[in-house]
C-alpha cells in the first residue's frame, strides 16, 4: 500500500528543512563559548588574598588592571611590563584622565614589599582611583 499523496494540478511541493544539524551546531558553539569564556576573562593565574571588603561601585569606565603573579612578574591589562614602564604608562593615562580607575591584583604568596612597590608606582603616576582586589571571605 502506497502512502504517496497525489498532487493536484497547481499545487506546489512543500519544502522541509532538517533542523537537527543546525541545533547540533548551535549547542556545540554554546558549549565552546561556555568553556573558553573563563580563560579569556583572566589570563593570569593569581591566588587573591581573602578579606571582607565592600563591593566596587559600578562605573561606565573600564578599569585598568595591574596584576602581580606569584613569581613577582607585573602585568598591565594582561601584558607583561616592568615597574618603570608601568609608571610611565600609568602617568600617561593619568594625564589623559586623572579619574582612570586602576585595580591592583596581587598574589597572596607575594611578599608585602613587592605589592607595595607596585602601589607606590601607581601613586607616583598620579592615579586618583586605585583599589586592591581580594576574594570575598
Amino acid at each position: 500500500m502506497s502512502f504517496r499523496r497525489r498532487r493536484h494540478r497547481g499545487e506546489k511541493p512543500k519544502a522541509a528543512v532538517d533542523m537537527t544539524s543546525l541545533i547540533d551546531l548551535t549547542f556545540l558553539l554554546l558549549v565552546t563559548f561556555i568553556v573558553t569564556l573563563p580563560a579569556l576573562e583572566q589570563g593570569i593565574s593569581i591566588l587573591l588574598p581573602q578579606a571582607k571588603t565592600d563591593e566596587l561601585p559600578a562605573k561606565n569606565k573600564k578599569a585598568n588592571t595591574v596584576s602581580i603573579d606569584a613569581a613577582g612578574r607585573i602585568y598591565l591589562d594582561n601584558t607583561p611590563i616592568g615597574i618603570e614602564e608601568l609608571e610611565k604608562r600609568l602617568s600617561a593615562m593619568a594625564a589623559a584622565d586623572p579619574d582612570t580607575p586602576v585595580l591592583v591584583r596581587g598574589d597572596e604568596r607575594l611578599s608585602y614589599g613587592r605589592v607595595m612597590a607596585v602601589v607606590k608606582a601607581v601613586y607616583k603616576s598620579n592615579i586618583r582611583k586605585m583599589a586592591l582586589v581580594t576574594v570575598e571571605k
